[in-house]
């Protein structure tokens, strides 16, 4: 993506390397084309991180592994990323911004086998969503967008702080009963799968 001065920007966001502003955009109110540009980038972060989810919950549901609860976790998981996707393109669209439809990346958790490995691959895509956010609230104020600003804060930053909390607890109670870090399993992988209120009050955040 080039940017209107026809230099790259210095930032770390997933910018939209393909986005090109409509000027013309009557209902666009103090939107500018950096911060436009790395909202619409954002929304498809969101997308790749909901894709990255339910791909894993596809590994649990295999026969060779089978832990329901685990898989439905990550099912939850990946409507509620892919509901925040649309959520910024819905605000994206009322400032006056577009979005440029793209390929989302492959997920590559093919060599996800087991719980531990799954919840620290997500642990870790979540702090660098908190990451993404941060920077993106920066942006907005550096750029005179308050608004953007606050409703990146609220709507998207603030529901993370818990959930990162939350699967961080998790993921201790995995390595204390027992989990492994591959496909040999065991009993720690069934006490998981049958911790069921613990997966429900992390997918509830």
């Amino acid at each position: 993506m080039a940017e209107p001065s026809g230099k790259r920007l210095k930032i770390n966001l997933p910018i939209c390397k393909t986005h090109r502003s409509c000027v013309g955009s009557r209902v666009k109110q103090n939107l500018s084309p950096v911060v436009e540009e790395c909202l619409c980038g954002v929304s498809t972060f969101l997308m790749e991180v909901a894709y990255k989810l339910n791909a894993l919950a596809k590994i649990f549901e295999q026969d060779d592994i089978a832990l329901t609860r685990v898989a439905a976790f990550f099912h939850e998981q990946s409507e509620k990323e892919q509901a925040q996707a649309e959520a910024m393109l819905d605000y994206l669209s009322d400032r006056g911004g577009h979005f440029c439809n793209k390929d989302i990346q492959r997920p590559g958790c093919e060599d996800v086998c087991a719980v531990i490995p799954a919840l620290e691959r997500i642990l870790g895509q979540w702090k660098e969503e908190m990451a993404v956010m941060v920077e993106l609230i920066q942006l907005a104020k550096e750029h005179s967008d308050p608004h953007s600003a606050s409703v990146v804060k609220s709507r998207f930053l603030g529901p993370l702080v818990p959930r990162i909390k939350l699967l961080g607890d998790l993921l201790t109670n995995a390595r204390r009963v027992g989990c492994t870090s591959d496909q040999s399993g065991g009993f720690g992988e069934y006490l998981i799968d049958q911790m069921q209120k613990e997966l429900t009050n992390v997918s509830s955040e």
